[in-house]
């Protein structure tokens, strides 16, 4: 069993897609051609396909996309839960897709999660105290928990003497921070975090927000930032990459990305973000995505986005796009670009 999963997580020859990827030795994550298949009575869910990105030492990765294309099992992926179907994942080097269960044990420590709802995720008959100290009682430590358990909620914003207390009393925002807390125990490297802030209030979200910002710089922490709210993303994202049903679609700059989207999947994303002014412009050629997302057991042949895409033509039905640079550190991956003209608001079309 052990070397069919080794060679099923091999990782495959670089391709086109991966032309985005900078290169391995300054990569604290690394992810190449990772896809993760899951058989059921239907058929086989192809959650992931192809999926490449890096994350350099102190970055913020931003990963978003539609509920259901994939994101949450990317980041579960990375974690090796599950193991990927193929591909491989980097970690400082070392490539956990062919590590064995105990090996594995020892590396993730450096590597944790915050999961997308703060209160299911948290034992409800544990005390808060214990929660956040099992990390430790797992690693084996037993010298100075509760200064470290105390000292860690202080951090994240909570009372030490919330520590007795179990989860059921506390809010979803305070939930989260225990949550994060509990992350953060055992000093990780990478904190990815899935969806942390879609299950609470707008104002809390905002200090969640800030909160991750206060503890990337104290800790170092190099982050993969799971979310669906491209507004969201912006603000805490050196770089944003566009998952469709199960496949990167648009790497860029968050900067850049807002700016100028040159997959119509990011631009449709991007305009349907409210804007809190009447008086702002409007795309003068809005894209109107139409119908429903197509069923990840039998994807669209071509390019998988092609079924609601306004621009679709014969080629991207026959043809996979592949991920290719259309301007410094822009990666999109569609036959028909959009293009923006100097001065315009939104994307439109290249001259024909």
């Amino acid at each position: 069993m052990k070397t069919d999963i080794a060679r099923a997580a091999a990782p495959q020859p670089a391709s086109a897609a991966a032309v985005h990827l900078r290169s391995p030795a300054d990569a604290m994550l690394r992810v190449e051609h990772l896809e993760v298949r899951f058989p059921t009575a239907g058929g086989t869910v192809h959650a992931v396909s192809d999926v490449s990105f890096d994350v350099l030492s102190g970055e913020t990765l931003g990963l978003v996309g539609e509920s259901g294309c994939g994101k949450s099992t990317t980041g579960r992926a990375i974690l090796q839960l599950p193991r990927p179907t193929a591909g491989a994942v980097y970690f400082e080097g070392t490539e956990l897709t062919g590590l064995a269960s105990k090996e594995l044990r020892q590396i993730r420590p450096r590597l944790q999660m915050i999961f997308q709802d703060p209160i299911s995720s948290l034992n409800p008959r544990r005390r808060v105290f214990d929660i956040v100290a099992e990390p430790l009682a797992i690693a084996g430590v037993k010298d100075g928990v509760r200064h470290r358990v105390n000292s860690l909620l202080e951090q994240v914003g909570l009372d030490p003497g919330a520590g007795d207390r179990r989860p059921h009393q506390f809010s979803g925002g305070q939930c989260q921070r225990i949550s994060i807390a509990r992350a953060l125990m055992l000093e990780p490297k990478v904190l990815i975090c899935d969806e942390p802030v879609s299950a609470l209030d707008v104002s809390v979200q905002a200090q969640i927000l800030n909160l991750l910002e206060d503890l990337k710089e104290r800790y170092g922490l190099t982050m993969v930032f799971i979310a669906h709210d491209l507004a969201v993303v912006k603000n805490v994202s050196d770089r944003v990459a566009v998952m469709y049903l199960g496949k990167l679609c648009e790497v860029s700059p968050p900067d850049e990305l807002y700016r100028a989207p040159r997959h119509p999947y990011s631009a449709a994303l991007i305009e349907a973000i409210p804007v809190p002014d009447p008086a702002a412009p409007k795309p003068s050629r809005p894209l109107r995505l139409t119908g429903e997302l197509p069923s990840p057991v039998s994807p669209p042949s071509g390019c998988r986005f092609r079924t609601r895409c306004p621009r679709a033509q014969q080629r991207c039905a026959e043809e996979e796009p592949v991920m290719r640079e259309l301007s410094s550190g822009h990666y999109a991956a569609c036959h028909f670009p959009l293009d923006v003209a100097p001065g315009a608001t939104s994307p439109t079309a290249p001259p024909a």
